[in-house]
């Protein structure tokens, strides 16, 4: 009872600020009722206030319009002020390396409050002045690292009769810059009396549960812009996600610019118009460190290789037919471990990506081998008949441990550092003999096979830390028709949101659930690209962005009202996210349930 008496405390302070007398009013009110914004009729002859229905959801819940749900106190007072954005004041209060990230971020901060207002209005240019203050601990700190700092606490207080402070505490830029995104989230647009709001009076102490909480991207099946990554990253900077996973290459083009190797990518793109230059790339990056989202590259390897590489002599079975002997989907390819020369490509490529991926992690693929490409080379039959080895399953596991060494000693030397190395699951990491070959303390376990996998818990109960990635909850690419041959394609039915926000990384893990270091959804893109990227990934990956940042003990309804707020959120952001209900749903809670 005390909870719903607060709500309705709270709304009829709020409601007063939402509206004056002798303006033009909605023919439309509401009014919190039993933790539900309900629409009603407002008369207008009427001279009480009315709410606003942003204001009202900002109040209903415990947790307002905010996503992800904060993981600590959230105390967002009982009052709305208006506030004019064009006095907007952002202070550092303390200085160093990271500023010019920060000054970036303040200044992203004024363009995300700009998307709220509904495009051709203009705001009534009253209210409160608002000043920011960004107080950074350590403000030398700028590179991403699994244990860094993304706490922050956030204040917001009146400071005068036409002031209000905002301080955001953190002991990092990354922590700073999500205070800053909650922030955003706590202005609205009235849409009745034409001012933005601010929750006036307001406490948060926030943390993620998991460190890495990711986005992969295929960029070699099909293009992608770099418009549209940019607009992923901005995306997932908005809901606290902070890694953009760029699977750059595979079997079907090589786009990514090698200046030591320029064969690669001048016969392996699908065109030159369809390559990311070194400065396209360090652009991405640069805009991603903006926004506390990580860019780490894989290069897919020993298998996921085939154009580019036709002229090298280092592959085998590339396009062989029929390709389903060989291969997952066609084309087919690998690489060929027993070229002494294959190592110094792969340096290469790797001092490529390590001038423009300024990354603490690196992935190098290692899923998909097939035993019967590389048994189909007389060479390495004979190199592995010389090693005494058999030309069996556990025989041709020694000879990607022995091309796994190999790069990865030169992927050390190119990135000058002996960087944490991320390999999907696969027969190598089969949790029976995984610690025959690879260091818990050197690889991370990325997992791609069904949360109810006993894998999980071999490689957790072996020490492996993993990131989760099981595909019956985030491979998006799941549900549409099949691209080769007819049906569905292999992983379907479609994914839903519900599903996405339900899939607990705790609940898969149980008792080792310290070594998850987060997850990430997938989408590769035989069947995607620049044109369905939105849709495809938003917004599916807002529900993933709230699991993982703070690991819901309740359930997708009571977050149902909250996810349709941040698909409209997206919306104005200009991403194309797919509609999840009606919009009349949005605006009467409560009515679209199963019978």
């Amino acid at each position: 009872m005390w909870l719903q008496r607060f709500f309705i405390y709270t709304l009829y302070l709020a409601v007063l600020l939402c509206a004056t007398n002798g303006e033009e009013v909605s023919p439309w009110r509401w009014a919190c009722e039993d933790g539900k914004c309900v629409k009603t009729r407002n008369d207008p002859q009427n001279k009480e206030p009315v709410l606003c229905l942003e204001a009202c959801k900002m109040f209903c819940n415990e947790n307002g319009l905010l996503w992800p749900r904060p993981t600590g106190q959230v105390d967002l007072g009982n009052f709305l002020s208006k506030i004019n954005i064009n006095h907007i004041d952002i202070k550092l209060v303390r200085e160093g390396r990271s500023d010019d990230l920060m000054r970036k971020a303040g200044n992203r901060f004024k363009d995300l409050i700009n998307t709220a207002i509904p495009r051709g209005i203009t705001p009534k240019a009253t209210g409160k002045s608002l000043i920011v203050h960004l107080d950074n601990e350590h403000p030398d700190i700028r590179e991403f690292s699994l244990d860094m700092d993304e706490s922050y606490t956030l204040r917001v207080t009146p400071a005068s009769s036409d002031t209000l402070n905002a301080t955001i505490n953190s002991g990092s830029f990354f922590g700073l810059r999500n205070g800053l995104e909650t922030l955003s989230q706590l202005i609205v647009y009235d849409d009745i009396r034409n001012h933005m709001l601010i929750v006036r009076d307001v406490s948060i102490k926030d943390k993620p549960v998991y460190p890495y909480r990711g986005i992969l991207l295929d960029t070699s099946r099909n293009y992608f812009s770099v418009d549209s990554i940019k607009a992923t990253i901005n995306a997932m900077a908005a809901v606290k996600l902070n890694t953009f996973h760029w699977h750059i290459t595979d079997s079907h083009s090589f786009p990514m610019e090698s200046t030591r190797r320029p064969h690669l990518h001048k016969i392996g793109a699908y065109s030159p118009a369809k390559v990311y230059t070194k400065s396209m790339i360090q652009d991405i990056v640069e805009f991603g460190a903006v926004r506390g989202v990580r860019v780490l590259p894989e290069f897919d390897a020993p298998a996921h290789v085939g154009e580019g590489w036709q002229d090298t002599g280092l592959t085998v079975c590339f396009k062989a037919e029929p390709w389903a002997h060989f291969c997952v989907e066609p084309p087919c390819g690998q690489l060929n471990p027993t070229k002494e020369e294959l190592y110094d490509h792969l340096e290469d490529i790797y001092r490529d990506m390590a001038d423009v991926f300024n990354t603490d992690l690196f992935h190098m693929g290692g899923d998909e081998v097939s035993e019967r490409c590389w048994n189909s080379s007389e060479e390495i039959q004979n190199f592995m008949i010389q090693n005494r080895w058999d030309l069996d399953k556990s025989s041709f596991l020694k000879l990607w441990n022995y091309f796994q060494k190999k790069a990865s000693d030169r992927a050390y030397k190119a990135f000058g550092k002996k960087l944490p190395i991320i390999l999907w699951t696969s027969t190598l990491t089969e949790f029976s003999h995984v610690d025959n070959f690879l260091d818990p303390k050197d690889y991370i376990i990325q997992v791609w096979t069904t949360g109810v996998d006993p894998q999980i818990s071999g490689l957790l109960e072996k020490g492996y830390r993993l990131i989760m990635s099981n595909y019956d909850a985030l491979y998006f690419d799941c549900g549409y028709g099949a691209w080769v041959g007819d049906g569905n394609n292999w992983c379907s039915p479609y994914i839903g949101w519900q599903k996405v926000y339900m899939n607990s990384p705790a609940d898969i893990a149980k008792a080792h659930k310290d070594l998850i270091l987060g997850g990430e959804a997938a989408l590769w893109s035989e069947q995607a690209d620049t044109a369905t990227l939105d849709g495809r990934l938003w917004p599916r990956a807002a529900a993933l962005a709230e699991r993982l940042w703070a690991e819901p003990r309740a359930s997708w309804e009571h977050a149902e009202q909250r996810m349709l707020h941040v698909r409209e959120r997206l919306v104005r952001m200009g991403i194309q996210a797919e509609s999840l209900e009606p919009e009349w749903c949005y605006q009467n809670e409560g009515y679209c349930y199963r019978g």
